[in-house]
């Protein structure tokens, strides 16, 4: 998922945060950190703890947004990274 801010489109890399099958992880979620995201009927778990950057070229176009979760991903991302 980007997470860049779009006043950023100039630079050559995005800032992302991968989403993981919420399955894949026993339905297990660290509170705060991993917090769920439901998109397209799916529940995800936002892996906060693997944020990272990538070449835009290689991301496709968007298929959604997940503008409403806003909230729990910049806690998620405060938590990684204050511990607050």
């Amino acid at each position: 998922m980007d997470i860049q801010s779009p006043l950023l489109t100039d630079l050559a890399t995005r800032i992302i945060i991968p989403l993981g099958k919420r399955a894949a992880f026993d339905g297990q979620a660290m509170q705060g950190l991993t917090p769920v995201i439901t998109f397209a009927s799916q529940e995800l778990l936002l892996l906060t703890p693997q944020v990272s950057s990538v070449p835009e070229k290689q991301l496709k176009n968007p298929i959604g947004s997940l503008s409403h979760f806003r909230d729990q991903i910049v806690g998620a991302l405060d938590l990684a990274i204050t511990g607050i």
